[in-house]
């Protein structure tokens, strides 16, 4: 059995509450960036909104939509191109989520693990619950709030510390 198939039943009648949710970062780990990796060209191929699916991402989503959790992508990307990430998981497949958090250009030149953590807490002062995170990157996993279980996604492209 997996994990996310032990809530089977609707994870609020598990944990209390309803805004229990399964955290997860987007690049190389939701669409896959493989192609775009050159770091001149990167920002360029998120605007095209081409990225393929990871297709185990994608039956996992798909999974953890149908047991009732809410899904939330927080990702380093920078807010200028939420347009093209809206448009680029729409195409692939990922219909729904409860939210879609990038990073604002103040807080360009945070570290992955402060923003992360920064926008994690607000999620749960929010009255969120992370049941799972998931992310490709450490620094997707460490810094606090980060939930019940943490999976980490090898990424053979790039390191962020």
């Amino acid at each position: 059995m997996a994990w996310p198939d032990r809530f089977e039943g609707q994870p609020e009648k598990l944990f209390g509450g309803v805004k229990n949710y399964w955290h997860g970062t987007l690049d190389q780990q939701i669409n896959n960036m493989a192609k775009a990796y050159n770091s001149t060209a990167f920002n360029e191929w998120v605007a095209e909104a081409r990225a393929p699916p990871i297709p185990g991402s994608l039956m996992l989503y798909n999974r953890l939509v149908s047991l009732g959790f809410k899904i939330v992508f927080l990702t380093g990307t920078r807010e200028a191109v939420r347009q093209a990430r809206i448009t680029n998981l729409k195409k692939v497949g990922y219909h729904t989520w409860e939210k879609l958090i990038l990073k604002q250009t103040s807080e360009r030149g945070t570290t992955s693990v402060v923003y992360k953590s920064k926008k994690r807490a607000e999620l749960e002062a929010a009255g969120y619950r992370i049941i799972g995170n998931m992310g490709d990157q450490w620094s997707d996993l460490l810094g606090t709030n980060v939930g019940n279980r943490t999976f980490k996604v090898p990424d053979p492209m790039y390191y962020v510390s």
